[in-house]
């Protein structure tokens, strides 16, 4: 019998939390163990790449992947298709890098740099090679199968890299952390997808022509994004120490961790459900308004939790040396905790076919952005997050403004559906911060924040018989017994 869509979602929600519940708690374990390895200077000259990295690794996919799932039905000249440009536009990509290797190293003035950024950009030329495969699997949501690559991945990526800090390889451990993650998650895309779908050597660039206009919209958005979510530390880089580019960099790796956490479970099932309802405006509305209360429902705990214990999770889990990440990750876990809620608009906006919409709202904000980074950083390390971090909140309001254009959904709306969760969040945090405050010892501090506040909102969740939350809690019965 075939699964109906809501059998799908609550599927691909069940394994989105599982893949990447499970790959943040590693990514915490292994994180833990290079932090105390390694210093906060080799984060910062890693960091100090990543913005290079992630717009090569646009431009090399282009946004057909987006493409791909947006398709009704996507055939198999389709992703051979963006197989091969994939390929041919990483290795143009990767010359253009080799070459500029050592003008990136003069900019931030770290002649290390020249040699760490040609290896670690061949991340982005291996990931090349398993895009078109990730998107037959994301189309036809295979988020088991997802699962289970990226577990794969980061366990063989993350025991190498302790290896290799262990026998004094400093920052290359990071470096060869990426590029054999994506190596192993490769492989696994290959074996899961190789009796449905492996490319040809009968190459046709048609289907990208027909699906360019909407993907080049898509490439200029992602290359936004990447800015968005990298011009802190590529600024930062240059005005600030290495070590307080280091230690911000950790703050911001935890942040992301765990907001991610959240966005990849929804990013995995987001657009092709949304793409499945599109034109079916009631049934669309609904959708959006359940994603929006599971993102809410998990998001709220996840980043206001990790807000209230960021003191205690820093100086136990790293270490005193890494003290002024501390600060920064509190105020970055309070922006984090609305960062999941851009998936869902931009999700729906996507399955409108509304690429021009989704490139414009990144394109504005990321100018945004910067301006208010030039004029602020004087302000300092600390007000500078601050500000960034309420002007992201701020920018949802423009992404309804679009939503409510394309779907009808109502700002009431999402407020009702997120202000609840937000609200129980935060007075059980307060709770649980003032209880816990005669505890003098840190490890014990961390322990007891972590269970008061987690029994807390679990508690009452049950007790206010939410939804939403009765509706995971059976999944997950259901799912066990089988």
């Amino acid at each position: 019998m075939a699964e109906t869509l809501k059998e799908k979602t609550a599927k691909g929600l069940f394994w989105g939390v599982l893949n990447n519940g499970t790959m943040q708690v590693l990514n915490v374990v292994f994180g833990i163990f290079l932090a105390r390895l390694l210093s906060p200077g080799d984060y910062g000259l890693v960091g100090m790449l990543a913005i290079f990295t992630a717009i090569a690794g646009n431009i090399q996919s282009a946004g057909f992947t987006n493409g791909l799932i947006n398709l009704k039905h996507p055939t198999a000249g389709d992703y051979n298709a963006v197989f091969w440009f994939n390929i041919t536009a990483s290795l143009v990509m990767y010359a253009l890098l080799f070459a500029a290797a050592p003008l990136i190293a003069a900019y931030y003035r770290q002649p290390a740099l020249v040699g760490l950024s040609r290896f670690t950009f061949l991340a982005f030329v291996m990931g090349a090679f398993g895009i078109a495969h990730n998107g037959y699997m994301m189309k036809n949501m295979m988020n088991k199968e997802v699962a289970v690559c990226n577990l794969l991945g980061i366990l063989v990526s993350g025991t190498a890299g302790i290896v290799m800090a262990l026998k004094g390889m400093a920052y290359w451990s990071l470096a060869w952390q990426q590029v054999l993650y994506i190596a192993v998650v490769n492989a696994g895309r290959y074996y899961y997808t190789f009796k449905l779908w492996h490319p040809s050597l009968h190459v046709d660039f048609t289907p990208i022509k027909q699906m360019f206009s909407f993907s080049v919209k898509i490439l200029i958005t992602t290359i936004i994004n990447s800015l968005s979510n990298n011009v802190l530390t590529f600024i930062f880089g240059r005005i600030f120490s290495l070590r307080t580019v280091g230690s911000f960099s950790q703050a911001y790796k935890w942040d992301t961790m765990a907001y991610t956490f959240v966005q990849g479970t929804l990013g995995q099932i987001a657009q092709p459900v949304m793409v499945a309802v599109e034109g079916e405006k009631d049934r669309e509305q609904r959708v959006m308004r359940k994603m929006m209360r599971f993102t809410a429902m998990l998001s709220m705990p996840v980043m206001l939790g990790l807000a209230t214990v960021s003191h205690e999770f820093i100086i136990i889990a790293l270490g005193a040396k890494w003290a002024q990440s501390a600060a920064i990750m509190q105020i970055l876990c309070l922006g984090g905790a609305f960062v999941p809620f851009y998936t869902v608009y931009q999700n729906l906006v996507i399955s409108h076919g509304r690429s021009d919409i989704y490139m414009w709202c990144n394109v504005v904000q990321l100018a945004l952005q910067v301006g208010i980074i030039l004029s602020c950083y004087r302000l300092g390390i600390l007000w500078l997050c601050a500000i960034y971090s309420v002007f992201n909140i701020a920018w949802l309001l423009v992404w309804h403004y679009y939503a409510r254009r394309l779907s009808g959904v109502r700002y009431r709306d999402v407020l009702a559906d997120v202000l609840p969760f937000f609200l129980i969040t935060a007075s059980v945090m307060a709770v649980t911060y003032v209880v816990t405050l005669p505890l003098g010892h840190l490890a014990l501090l961390l322990a007891a924040r972590v269970v008061l506040g987690a029994g807390l909102y679990l508690g009452t969740l049950k007790v206010l018989r939410v939804k939403i939350f009765e509706e995971a809690l059976d999944f997950l019965t259901k799912r066990m017994k089988k």
